[in-house]
């Protein structure tokens, strides 16, 4: 017999993802309702705890990948203890991805026209043209160091999700804004620390994640934005926009750094919505 708390030991002993986690909490739950041995639990009592799932309001997403758990858990059980599979009749439900927040391009021109009286201006600038318009992530952007961009060919190297190195271009007014930071305030600003990072702070140390995050959200609102504003947005933005320029998506995928096209095909998503949303507006009016 396979008892579950020898399980339970073992699986949380072993934890590394959210997969056994998962398990843990399923057993977890089987043992409350005095099953003792995981050969015992039933189709019923896996019905059961979906029900209890959908009773606590779990998310669907978070549903289904309890689900994918519980499915490899079982098919391991029929496999090695010569005991029918119960989860064969169970589906994963189907989940959609919310769709990511954007700027409009109306909003994007606000928010990167800063009034240039200071070297943190002239940073802030250089930081937020720099972010629209190669798309990086926060982490890419902080992280970038003076030998990662190429004035003069106007294209950036960063590092992404497992380090995976990727060259991005950048605009027109992003390589100006950069050139003036980098050449004429980034020393100034250093105040006696050394760092091969580009960005610095008030204290002439690297620009961490948190503090950008103070910076676009204080911009925003100083620009009367009223979207709850995030740095990813510009990454979503920027995606949105070229796509709706007609770049096409394997474009977009590769300055992204995302590794699936799937992940790169929300962006449709939101570009659907945006028509659909100018077309409801439009048949109104008419």
């Amino acid at each position: 017999m396979i008892e579950l708390k020898t399980i339970k030991q073992r699986d949380k002993d072993t934890t590394v993802n959210s997969y056994s986690e998962d398990i843990y909490k399923y057993l977890e739950y089987m043992e409350s309702k005095n099953i003792s041995s995981a050969l015992d639990i039933s189709y019923n009592n896996l019905l059961d705890y979906l029900k209890y799932l959908d009773d606590n309001k779990y998310e669907v997403s978070s549903v289904a990948r309890k689900i994918v758990s519980i499915k490899a858990f079982h098919k391991y059980l029929s496999e090695n203890y010569n005991v029918v599979d119960i989860s064969t009749k169970i589906n994963t439900p189907r989940f959609y991805r919310k769709l990511p927040n954007i700027l409009t391009i109306e909003e994007v021109d606000n928010l990167l026209d800063i009034k240039l009286d200071t070297p943190f201006d002239y940073r802030n600038k250089a930081m937020l043209e720099l972010m629209y318009s190669s798309g990086l992530r926060v982490s890419e952007l902080i992280n970038l160091e003076l030998s990662d961009i190429d004035l003069n060919n106007n294209y950036v190297r960063c590092f992404g999700k497992g380090s995976k190195e990727r060259i991005v271009p950048i605009g027109e007014y992003s390589s100006k804004y950069l050139s003036i930071y980098i050449n004429e305030y980034r020393d100034s600003m250093k105040k006696g620390y050394y760092t091969e990072k580009i960005f610095l702070n008030n204290h002439g140390k690297e620009m961490t994640r948190q503090g950008f995050f103070k910076i676009i959200k204080k911009i925003a609102k100083d620009k009367d934005i009223n979207k709850n504003i995030t740095p990813h947005m510009l990454r979503h933005s920027f995606a949105t926009h070229l796509l709706n320029n007609g770049a096409d998506l394997r474009t977009i995928q590769e300055m992204l750094g995302h590794s699936s096209i799937s992940t790169t095909q929300i962006y449709t998503n939101v570009t659907n919505e945006i028509l659909k949303e100018n077309y409801d507006l439009y048949k109104r009016r008419d």
